[in-house]
């Protein structure tokens, strides 16, 4: 589904009227049709299903016993404020039959983050669509972010970071995980 882009360019010129501002002042004119663009940018990943990142280059045979990605950047809009939120992801799977190549995971990411999101489900969707879309023995997603929420408004604490884990598998296993997590940690 695209994002329509002359009712955004609408709802926007609203909004500036609503807070006192004047739409048609020089500084806000082209504001509508920016926010617009910007718009079908953020929210491309509505309706769309992010298993269809792993249609594509399924290599079968030998998988390995783990893959990692590890800062796997994204940017997401919280679904509560409209207020942006970005962090780093990172994916781990234990191969079963199939292996994607390494692009691919980002792509999820990428799909998933492009909707009005809460970072919660933000990693399970992640999850999930490996889950569903590679059969894997197992899967960890750890995603930390910082929030536009919590950073500009409310709280105010802009140097805070939130952290959310979903695990499937064998991957849910405390010890398994466990290894996951301090080669996620580990940094040379």
């Amino acid at each position: 589904m695209a994002v329509d882009r002359e009712r955004v360019e609408a709802a926007v010129r609203e909004l500036l009227a609503a807070i006192g501002d004047d739409p048609e002042r020089a500084g806000l004119r082209d504001t509508p049709r920016r926010v617009a663009t910007a718009y079908a940018e953020y929210f491309a990943g509505v309706g769309a299903d992010p298993t269809e990142q792993l249609d594509t280059l399924g290599l079968e045979g030998e998988t390995g016993e783990l893959v990692l990605l590890r800062d796997l950047e994204f940017r997401s809009m919280c679904e509560h404020h409209l207020l942006p939120f970005s962090g780093v992801a990172h994916v781990a799977y234990l191969p079963g039959d199939r292996i994607v190549g390494l692009g691919r995971i980002p792509a999820v990411v990428d799909v998933v983050a492009s909707r009005p999101q809460i970072q919660e489900r933000l990693t399970d969707e992640i999850a999930d669509a490996l889950e569903a879309g590679l059969e894997p023995r197992g899967v960890l997603v750890v995603v930390e972010a910082t929030h536009g929420c919590v950073s500009a408004r409310g709280a105010r604490q802009a140097k805070s970071t939130t952290v959310t884990v979903a695990s499937r598998g064998q991957l849910a296993e405390p010890i398994e995980r466990a290894e996951i997590m301090a080669l996620i940690g580990e940094r040379r």
